[in-house]
């Protein structure tokens, strides 16, 4: 069995929706798909997967069952709840409301490297749910819900969740498409590979309609993991001569004033 997790395009977060370049990208993407073998589709509800997946479905002649567990990660930290330390985790001076003088609460895992690798338990396979900076967020249950959605959707196809590994009751050769998003590829991928989650979602940078690639490993007769071939590959763009989106990523050079700090 295979997966297929597909970035959205170069998005325009204001409309949810993608930017000139991302359906740009999503055309070049829908291009070479016909060529995976893809049998089933799942897309996440928010708009720029939705309008990435388009181009594809139509190509590929299919429709896509949309999946709530699919949208971005939405695991949200509270500053509120945390120490001074925690807090700057994010950034020096985190948005305050005005009217109940409380800090915003912000996306879980865009944390500061100055912070976590003072902190490695957030990098351990268990004790990145104990940790101040998870504690003071509601990630572990969201991580839950979204990991225990993806093994009842692979259950359907056969592999039920045991332990570290994957009962195989009817293994199959399908080839299954995600459209969806980096955190939440990052955090199915640190299921699969039995880490914790903060690993892909700090060292992993997926440029838009990239491709990542899973596929089972049965070694044993009834007994499967998933291995990873080929993580955010844009090969799809390199052929069609655009140049990824740098959505995703983090200036090169903290003087480069033109990419996202």
């Amino acid at each position: 069995m295979r997966l297929f997790f597909y970035r959205h395009g170069d998005p325009n977060y204001e409309i949810d929706g993608l930017t000139e370049k991302g359906k740009h990208e999503a055309e070049l993407l829908a291009k070479h798909i016909g060529s995976m073998g893809i049998d089933d589709v799942y897309v996440s509800p928010l708009g720029r997967a939705k309008e990435t997946a388009g181009y594809s479905l139509k190509a590929l002649g299919k429709e896509a069952v949309t999946c709530e567990w699919l949208q971005e990660f939405p695991a949200l930290f509270d500053p509120n709840e945390a120490d001074e330390e925690t807090r700057r985790s994010y950034f020096n001076e985190l948005a305050i409301d005005k009217e109940t003088g409380k800090y915003h609460k912000r996306i879980v895992w865009d944390v500061l490297p100055s912070y976590y690798m003072d902190h490695p338990e957030i990098f351990d396979a268990k004790k990145w749910r104990e940790s101040e900076l998870v504690k003071c967020s509601n990630m572990t249950s969201v991580y839950d819900h979204v990991v225990s959605e993806f093994d009842k959707l692979l259950s359907k196809y056969g592999y039920d969740r045991d332990g570290g590994i994957y009962r195989v009751r009817e293994n199959n050769e399908k080839r299954v498409a995600f459209f969806c998003h980096f955190g939440v590829t990052s955090v199915l991928l640190s299921y699969l590979w039995g880490i914790s989650p903060f690993v892909p979602m700090q060292f992993l940078a997926m440029a838009p309609t990239s491709l990542t690639e899973v596929v089972s490993e049965e070694r044993q007769k009834g007994i499967a993991i998933f291995r990873t071939l080929r993580a955010g590959d844009i090969t799809h763009l390199t052929l069609g001569d655009e140049e990824p989106s740098f959505s995703a990523r983090f200036c090169e050079r903290f003087e480069n004033e033109n990419e996202r700090h």
